[in-house]
């Protein structure tokens, strides 16, 4: 049996798809192959929210696992619609690795040492709006691309091409993809969350597959028992499946997309799960943050944190300044 692994072709989805299935390889003993899938976000350009939010990275990589294209799609968690996918599960989710965003800015600068009109490049709504609360004299640019084309727009970064344009002061990525291809040398500063909060899922990967072929779900007698399920459970870890359950029930319950700027970090420690949410007016002069704890320690617990600090953002205006759902 020859498992079959749809990705994207950017230079991150391969080297975070090709790392979860030598683990898969390793764990179940079966040789893999990676399926190259162009997505919608790909090939498309502009913002995200005008080409309908970060669920177009994952359209086409659910369509080829429907149609038997692939066995398994590896995606970035935070790429992920909120909403299920009919015939589709999240089989794992593979330990968490940093979930922080990163400056990266010329000569080495800091948030707090750019110079007053300085131009920052983000792609994110989240980012940019945080980056306007800490920083209002920003010119925060609107950019898209891959994490090496991004990159490009700071002049002088290690690794940047010599043709690089280098129009931008600094961009904002996360700590995370530049880590798995081996560019954190790129960072001047590691956002902590109290300065901006990631988006729900950030640092985490989630590995999907056609629900026949997932491990079981706790309560569940549909799935299998096969090799690649029990690959896939081994891979998964409890502690970030919570995590992400807690900050995506933040963003469900909102019924926000990726042109909200909403942040989300959740965590376990000890008996407890905490979370920390965040809603930002886009210009930056506005924003709420509540953050709330269980013990819960299960699915529905998780999920039951994530509406109760979205109810309590809610309820602290977090519908008036930006476009969420009040009801």
């Amino acid at each position: 049996m020859i498992v079959r692994i749809g990705t994207r072709a950017s230079k991150l989805a391969l080297t975070q798809t090709q790392q979860t299935a030598d683990q898969l390889a390793a764990i179940g003993g079966f040789p893999v192959e990676l399926v190259r899938i162009t997505t919608e976000g790909d090939v498309k350009t502009g913002s995200l929210s005008q080409m309908g939010g970060t669920g177009v990275f994952v359209a086409a990589l659910r369509d080829a696992l429907l149609a038997n294209t692939c066995d398994v799609a590896v995606h970035s968690l935070k790429d992920l619609p909120v909403g299920a996918a009919p015939g589709l599960t999240i089989a794992a989710t593979p330990k968490r690795v940093d979930v922080r965003d990163v400056l990266c800015a010329r000569d080495g600068l800091r948030l707090a040492d750019l110079p007053q009109g300085a131009k920052v490049g983000t792609g994110s709504p989240r980012r940019a709006a945080q980056l306007r609360a800490a920083r209002p004299d920003l010119d925060v640019v609107d950019i898209r691309g891959n994490v090496d084309t991004r990159l490009g727009r700071v002049p002088g970064l290690p690794g940047n091409a010599a043709d690089a344009p280098g129009d931008l002061d600094a961009v904002v990525l996360a700590a995370a993809g530049l880590e798995r291809i081996s560019r954190l040398d790129a960072v001047s500063e590691f956002f902590e969350t109290d300065v901006m909060l990631p988006a729900p899922g950030q640092g985490s990967l989630a590995i999907e597959c056609r629900t026949g072929d997932a491990p079981p779900q706790a309560g569940s007698t549909e799935g299998s028992h096969g090799v690649l399920a029990q690959a896939l459970a081994a891979l998964d870890d409890n502690d970030t499946r919570l995590a992400v359950t807690a900050e995506r029930a933040v963003l469900a319950r909102l019924e926000a997309g990726c042109a909200a700027p909403v942040g989300a970090h959740a965590y376990r420690k000890g008996s407890m799960l905490y979370l920390e949410a965040a809603v930002c007016a886009v210009d930056g002069t506005k924003t709420v943050r509540e953050k709330k704890a269980t013990d819960g320690l299960t699915e529905v617990g998780a999920t039951l944190l994530g509406i109760e600090v979205a109810e309590l953002l809610l309820a602290a205006g977090a519908a008036e300044i930006a476009d969420l759902a009040a009801s």
